[in-house]
């Protein structure tokens, strides 16, 4: 019990740190308070969820974070899936995974844009 209230404590932390920040920290960033306020409802693991999702399409992490903008599109887009059991079960099965069994996957294009010759 502890635990859960001192969780909510820290978001709620995080929250008005997020309503605080100013037109030029959220410059800074590259993002709106919207999508900040959004980043930090969203599940813990999604950063790695879109290294993982990315290495099954052959991207690494270095070329996924290249360009900022379209890397915050790609965690958003994973924050707000609906389809976590289903990336679970192909990001488990690791390098037997390929791209055609992340077909539910709201990123696949943007992944299969990525790819490189």
């Amino acid at each position: 019990m502890f635990e859960r209230i001192k969780a909510l404590v820290d978001h709620w932390h995080q929250m008005n740190e997020v309503e605080s920040l100013t037109a030029r920290d959220l410059d800074d960033l590259g993002m709106t308070r919207d999508q900040v306020l959004a980043f930090v409802r969203m599940p813990h693991d999604v950063p790695d969820r879109v290294a993982a999702m990315a290495h099954i399409f052959g991207l690494s992490e270095k070329q996924i974070k290249a360009d900022h903008e379209a890397y915050v599109d790609l965690l958003y887009t994973c924050g707000n899936c609906k389809e976590r059991g289903a990336c679970a079960l192909v990001l488990e099965r690791g390098e037997l995974s390929r791209p055609s069994d992340a077909d539910f996957c709201m990123n696949k294009h943007n992944f299969a844009g990525h790819a490189v010759a």
